[in-house]
């Protein structure tokens, strides 16, 4: 899909952060965007924002309640009779970190609601509709490679469900071809820089009846601004990533075909070969080393 102008697209997530740059380089590609996302405040100033840049509109929109996501798909196929272009792209921590069994069975349903929960009910929602339409499309679903590459000893939880992404999302890909449909899938891994987004202050949209019932030990959960001055102690790469110029490179990615998108994919090459090396010797295989 080297054309995307005309097109219609769905991103998920998509009023802020790494969503809004996805949003903003296809509206530069003359693709017709509809943004959803939680936050009606800031999906409706987002939109405001970038109208003059395209055809955009926004839906409120809670990826982990079906009902919501199938209200969505309806919206969209009823205004254009079509979706060639579905970012599950919303994401959200699980609020626990620390140790894996200090996490409280909220921190599990919360990020597994938003992560997993979410991008099956973006499949569940408009794949068939896309399939029935015979339009091309594409499905990306946005993992991280903190989970989908190695896990993350220190935020097992979150770690947990975007590596089910990535196994979800090479079914889908072989399910969609092997079925001989007219839409392909593709995995994103947020890369090129520590990411300044929205999923560090995911907090805000955490439901009351989700909330942690205890306190973290030994102490909250590290502030952006925090982990990133760790980094800078530790001799580490601290540099920004530019969430715009990430979003042109997802949808650059998108028009080449590919089925992984993302920054650095020889390192993670590197990682999983290490991986794959201590499993066939029935050893633990190393993690990020973060």
């Amino acid at each position: 899909m080297r054309d995307l102008k005309g097109k219609v697209a769905v991103v998920t997530g998509g009023a802020n952060g790494i969503g809004r740059g996805i949003v903003e380089a296809l509206l530069d590609e003359g693709t017709r965007v509809i943004i959803a996302d939680i936050e009606a405040p800031v999906l409706e100033q987002t939109v405001t924002e970038l109208k003059d840049r395209g055809e955009v509109s926004g839906v409120q929109t809670d990826v982990t309640d079906f009902a919501s996501v199938e209200s969505l798909a309806k919206t969209v196929f009823d205004r254009y009779g079509t979706c060639h272009l579905l970012f599950n792209n919303a994401g959200v921590t699980s609020g626990g970190g620390g140790l894996p069994w200090e996490q409280e069975p909220n921190d599990w349903k919360w990020c597994f609601g938003v992560n997993v929960f979410g991008v099956a009910n973006g499949v569940l929602a408009f794949v068939p509709r896309m399939i029935d339409s015979g339009e091309p499309g594409v499905i990306v679903n946005t993992s991280s490679g903190d989970g989908g590459i190695a896990p993350v000893p220190y935020a097992s939880v979150y770690a947990a469900s975007k590596a089910a992404i990535s196994c979800f999302t090479e079914s889908l890909a072989h399910q969609l071809a092997d079925n001989n449909t007219n839409l392909r899938a593709a995995v994103f891994y947020p890369s090129g820089g520590l990411l300044d987004t929205g999923l560090w202050t995911a907090q805000r949209n955490r439901p009351a009846e989700l909330q942690r019932e205890r306190e973290h030990t030994p102490g909250p959960v590290l502030t952006f601004d925090q982990f990133r001055e760790r980094l800078r102690a530790a001799g580490m790469n601290a540099e920004l990533a530019d969430l715009s110029e990430l979003g042109r490179f997802v949808v650059a990615q998108v028009k080449a075909g590919s089925f992984v998108i993302g920054h650095d994919l020889d390192d993670a090459g590197r990682l999983l070969h290490t991986r794959a090396d201590a499993i066939a010797k029935g050893s633990l295989p190393p993690h990020h080393n973060l």
